[in-house]
């Protein structure tokens, strides 16, 4: 029987070549429906923005009202202690519980953890932030970042959970297999071996969470509270970026509101800024293992 090289190119029907055109156009389309509004909302931020930007809105705290001029660079240390608050507290919680989900959990306990990470995945964010009012802020006495940052921390475990989870299982089985004939032990088999593979995807979770908890404004109200000067305590009242922008925008002065979208600017830089160094970073290091 002729090969396919002997025989000529192969044929493709006319309807097969046309579904394919079809479907090709739909799956642009839909990239399309979701890139123009996201550009148009950037767009719209950035025009109403970077106007207010300058060097005293970067190195300063805010003005009293009546006073020009002023910033928001204690909202944005206070956002950044936050969030790296609760991302000590949900990265290694979160990567963990997806592990043991993909790797231990093959029973009733295993199924009982990924229903209620399912759950809190769908929990709204201000119901959080009461819980951790109820935990944290009453056990202390007063709002803290630390109080701020479990919160975020909470909202951050469920999709870091599910999404190790999910890439973890995506690792074949026969990798595994090749490390326990190696005599590699099987916890550290899951770390050095089956975690490593699926790094990517962890990153790319984390990611998620990250920029998901970075913008609220909810759960900060009833932790973190604010503070309108500087402030590196933990256990102290602290200024975030998207509870600064919050107060600006429901304020009745046009100075604020200024620098309310410049806030929001800001805050959109700094999750850009801080998610492409994160993957650059998981990048390098994947090369340099591979290497």
């Amino acid at each position: 029987m002729p090969s396919s090289s002997e025989s000529g190119p192969i044929r493709v029907s006319f309807r097969r070549r046309m579904m394919n055109h079809v479907v090709t156009l739909a799956a642009a389309m839909a990239v399309l429906l979701v890139l123009v509004p996201l550009t148009a909302i950037f767009a719209y931020l950035v025009y109403k923005g970077v106007g207010s930007l300058n060097w005293a809105f970067l190195t300063q705290i805010p003005k009293p009202v009546g006073e020009p001029g002023g910033g928001m660079a204690n909202a944005i240390a206070g956002s950044a202690l936050i969030l790296l608050i609760a991302s000590a507290m949900g990265v290694p919680i979160g990567i963990g519980a997806g592990i043991y989900l993909a790797e231990y959990a093959r029973n009733r306990m295993g199924d009982l953890v990924r229903f209620t990470a399912d759950v809190l995945n769908g929990v709204p964010s201000i119901v959080v932030g009461i819980v951790a009012y109820g935990i944290v802020v009453l056990a202390q006495g007063h709002f803290s970042a630390l109080a701020g940052g479990f919160a975020l921390g909470m909202m951050m475990i469920p999709t870091i959970t599910r999404a190790t989870e999910e890439m973890l299982l995506l690792v074949p089985r026969a990798i595994r297999e090749a490390a326990y004939g190696l005599g590699i032990s099987r916890w550290r088999t899951t770390l050095s071996i089956t975690l490593r593979t699926a790094t990517s995807g962890v990153i790319t979770g984390v990611m998620l969470a990250f920029a998901r908890v970075a913008g609220e404004t909810a759960p900060l109200l009833f932790t973190a509270f604010g503070n309108q000067y500087w402030n590196w305590k933990i256990n102290q009242p602290t200024a975030a970026l998207s509870l600064q922008v919050f107060t600006y925008a429901i304020s009745p002065f046009d100075e604020w509101h200024r620098q309310a979208w410049a806030g929001a600017l800001i805050l959109i830089v700094l999750i850009v800024i801080a998610v492409s160094a994160l993957r650059m970073a998981a990048s390098r290091g994947m090369l340099k293992g591979s290497s």
